[in-house]
């Protein structure tokens, strides 16, 4: 693959949790005319998951070329029922590093965590939503807030190379034609030059409108971009002026990125975060207090949102510079997973995210006192943080020394990711627009 350069003349539209983004992304599937390509990490058999492969398989049905992947440990249940209305029709739904067959839940490290959607080339979805209900503010307190963006533009071709990238690795129906396509593919990345996108990450210069943004698509693996997403973070944050805004679901960069927000808010650049108040995984905001001191005596201010979890992976730069993607700033993703990011300068979809983020800021987030960082611990308390804070500062640089061996992209039917089921429970596939009543799920 040709390392991707900045592109020009780009519509880049951002949405919201589940409610903006399902219909977005349906609707886009509904007008598909020649090909659907996607990627998750979750992909849960509920209302939104069934919209969504009623949706993929009337596009089937019509001709459109459909080709989904899902990640074997985000998606680690599927009912026999649930693929094969998909395939049955010519769709093909892949699983990528399915767990070995004794257990669902075993291969934490190394997924595949990106989120991306591709429709005729032409129309591109990116961003942390998965297709799970718990991503519409309907489903309670413990729904997630989160974003992605609508693309059009020459951006969407890079964004088809990578999903197409990871299909060149999928094994066919014929197990024993696997691993030659997966030696082919790697052959030819080890010509790629290292370094995703050309250039410096700047955050002023010309505006380009909402019809003509300058976007890249970054992403992270763990061969030749082993770092690409935390250097373009690195790069804004070292040209910041006046303002950085990062709203990120799970916190603990390593030093260099701890680093580069400290001296950002040390010349005088007004840095805010946004990290989980409520957190949905109780260890990751225990981590990032851990760091919570260091970054606040250095001046950055950091704010608690506290209203549901927090799922987002956002930030912004001055006035033209913003990014959108997969990627949390913590090992897994800086460091293990496969993670995409669209990097965007514009002044109109650079406005449009601060609009979003100030209000969460103002009137949803409490905002921590230095003070605060040094409330009285319990012993073990304080040597563990101290212990987990070291081994995390190193932990990057430990894991590049082990194998990074190819993971496999294998047909779901063929993998333990399948339950049999004689039945599929009846559901109510999700309602969007208002408009259109998908009709409920029945066994096949």
């Amino acid at each position: 693959m040709k390392r991707p350069d900045w592109t020009t003349g780009n519509a880049i539209e951002l949405l919201e949790n589940g409610e903006e983004f399902f219909p977005a992304v349906f609707a886009a599937i509904e007008s598909a005319r020649r090909e659907v390509l996607i990627e998750t990490f979750i992909l849960f058999e509920d209302k939104v998951g069934l919209a969504l492969r009623e949706v993929l398989i009337a596009a089937a049905r019509r001709g459109v070329h459909v080709e989904m992947t899902v990640d074997g440990f985000g998606s680690p249940e599927l009912s026999e029922a649930f693929v094969r209305g998909l395939t049955d029709v010519g769709a093909k739904l892949h699983v990528f590093d399915p767990p070995p067959r004794l257990s669902r839940r075993l291969k934490p490290f190394r997924r595949l965590h990106r989120k991306i959607v591709v429709v005729d080339g032409e129309l591109g979805f990116i961003g942390g939503i998965n297709y799970s209900a718990d991503h519409l503010i309907e489903d309670g307190p413990e729904s997630k807030q989160d974003y992605a963006v609508r693309m059009r533009g020459p951006v969407v071709e890079q964004l088809r190379v990578v999903t197409r990238e990871i299909l060149a690795t999928a094994t066919p129906e014929s197990p024993s034609a696997g691993p030659t396509a997966q030696r082919r593919w790697w052959s030819s990345r080890a010509r790629e030059p290292r370094g995703h996108a050309r250039g410096r990450a700047h955050t002023g210069g010309e505006s380009h409108g909402l019809s003509g943004a300058k976007a890249v698509i970054v992403t992270r693996d763990n061969h030749h971009h082993r770092d690409d997403i935390e250097r373009m973070y690195r790069l804004a944050l070292h040209a910041a002026k006046r303002e950085v805004i990062i709203a990120n679901a799970y916190f603990f960069p390593g030093f260099l990125l701890l680093r580069s927000m400290q001296r950002a808010a040390r010349r005088g650049v007004d840095v805010h975060l946004i990290l989980q108040g409520q957190p949905d995984i109780a260890w990751a905001r225990w981590a990032a207090q851990m760091v919570y001191g260091r970054l606040m005596r250095s001046g950055v201010h950091i704010h608690e949102y506290c209203e549901r979890p927090m799922h987002g992976k956002v930030a912004l730069v001055d006035d033209t510079w913003a990014t959108v993607g997969s990627s949390n700033l913590d090992p897994l993703s800086l460091s293990l997973n496969l993670e995409a990011n669209v990097i965007v300068e514009d002044a109109a979809f650079n406005r449009d995210l601060r609009e979003k983020l100030q209000p969460l800021m103002r009137d949803q987030c409490r905002r921590l006192k230095l003070e605060e960082t040094h409330v009285h611990r319990w012993w073990w308390r304080l040597g563990v943080g101290a212990i987990v804070f070291h081994v995390m500062r190193h932990f990057p640089r430990w894991l590049a020394r082990l194998p990074r061996q190819t993971q496999p992209v294998m047909p779901a039917a063929d993998t333990p990711v399948v339950v049999s089921a004689p039945q599929m429970p009846a559901a109510e596939a999700w309602q969007w627009h208002g408009t259109k009543r998908l009709s409920e799920e029945a066994a096949e």
